[in-house]
């Protein structure tokens, strides 16, 4: 009579544990599930970040807000210095007329 006492005791304690292990599995598993379809949600967020980025950069927005926010214009005038004469005379020798 103990034995099947305690046999029952053991099925009921076993019978416990898996009622409890299987429903922990399947809490793990709809967490699991949530966290993947987060991922899927962060990945999609990056991606359109990413391509937002990349458009803010483009020249033609630059030159859109330059002129808008900064109120820059291209220049009226554009000279162009011809560097090479004034290099030959600051790297010419001394001649020797302030001896």
């Amino acid at each position: 009579m103990r034995l099947n006492a305690l046999l029952l005791l053991g099925l009921v304690a076993s019978c416990l544990l898996l009622v409890r292990t299987a429903y922990e599995s399947r809490r793990l598993y709809a967490e699991l599930d949530h966290a993947r379809a987060e991922q899927g949600k962060l990945d999609a967020e990056y991606k359109r970040l990413e391509a937002e980025a990349q458009a803010q950069g483009t020249n033609m927005r630059v030159d859109r807000v330059a002129r808008a926010q900064l109120r820059m214009a291209p220049p009226v005038r554009t000279e162009i210095v011809d560097d090479t004469v004034a290099g030959a005379a600051a790297s010419a020798p001394d001649t020797g007329a302030s001896r």
